[in-house]
């Protein structure tokens, strides 16, 4: 099975950065099983001044499917309405995408 990486990019509020960094320090259990189960897999978050990082590999099958389950479920929705305000979209953002999905550019194993 290939694993799929992505990068993605959003802004964060200079004023909610510490809370945005506390909460993600203690996520919500019941958010973190539904990412596992959505089958993503080495998530990370990384903070550069203003702007978010996230990296993540998906190994499941359909990406799409897995996505909208995640999305779908009530206590990821009430994990964003606390973390939606906190972030800001970057330019580049499309009209479908919360969150700014980048290229990769390198990787090795």
């Amino acid at each position: 099975m290939a694993i799929k990486r992505i990068g993605q990019v959003i802004g964060i509020k200079p004023s909610e950065i510490e809370e945005y960094e506390r909460i993600h320090a203690d996520v919500w259990p019941a958010v973190l099983a539904t990412i596992k189960k959505a089958n993503i897999q080495n998530y990370s978050i990384f903070r550069y001044e203003h702007l978010l990082f996230a990296y993540m590999e998906y190994t499941g099958n359909d990406y799409e499917k897995d996505m909208a389950s995640i999305a779908a479920d009530p206590e990821t929705q009430r994990w964003w309405k606390i973390t939606g305000p906190m972030q800001s979209q970057v330019p580049e953002a499309g009209a479908d995408e919360w969150w700014h999905t980048i290229p990769q550019n390198f990787h090795i194993d």
